[in-house]
């Protein structure tokens, strides 16, 4: 098909665009979203408020035309770029998102997307994190928000990176089912088999 008759099938740039902006000041796009998760976890006959979570980030290269106020330098990841800290259920599906600056630490980006999180899901009271987010963030989560943030750590003998079985190498946040390991049997909102980290196929 042409490029002209694909453009005939949709409305005008403009239209949409400024459709998608007032969907998101409103909030109608959150709604959607969280209607299409609640949706997917009751046709699998799970309850739809999720009792645990995770929380990672990933560094992203920022476009030439992000602005210097809001990307920063990832030293550990040597990215220049923007954040984005999220918070999934335990088979990764979306509970909150906040997107700063690239060189935030996991640690101070944690707080407000676990406060997003505790604000939209207030059932989530366990939550899996990796080393950076260890430190002051365990206890001010637990005595503000009533989370457990339990911090994982890497199997003795494993790789520096997170192998997840079906997905690969991980430089990104993980699903949860992943990073939950053994303990994702445990939550409502979880599926029932084990599936341990791995140091690779």
């Amino acid at each position: 098909m042409r490029v002209a008759d694909d453009a005939a099938r949709f409305p005008a740039l403009d239209t949409v665009y400024w459709n998608f902006q007032r969907w998101n000041e409103d909030g109608t796009t959150d709604r959607l979203h969280d209607a299409l998760r609640d949706a997917v976890w009751q046709a699998a006959g799970r309850n739809t408020a999720a009792s645990a979570g995770i929380v990672d980030s990933q560094s992203v290269k920022g476009a030439d035309t992000v602005g210097s106020d809001s990307r920063g330098y990832d030293a550990g990841k040597k990215v220049n770029g923007r954040k984005r800290h999220i918070v999934t259920d335990t088979t990764g599906l979306l509970v909150a998102v906040l997107v700063t600056a690239a060189s935030l630490q996991d640690r101070d980006g944690g707080r407000p997307v676990l406060e997003r999180s505790g604000a939209k899901m207030p059932s989530l009271v366990r939550v899996w994190a990796d080393g950076g987010h260890a430190g002051k963030l365990v206890e001010t989560v637990r005595d503000l928000l009533g989370i457990t943030l339990d911090i994982v750590k890497k199997p003795e003998g494993t790789t520096p990176s997170r192998y997840c079985p079906g997905v690969g190498w991980l430089n990104a946040p993980c699903p949860g089912w992943c990073a939950a390991g053994a303990w994702a049997g445990t939550t409502s909102a979880s599926r029932a088999t084990r599936r341990p980290w791995s140091s690779g196929p």
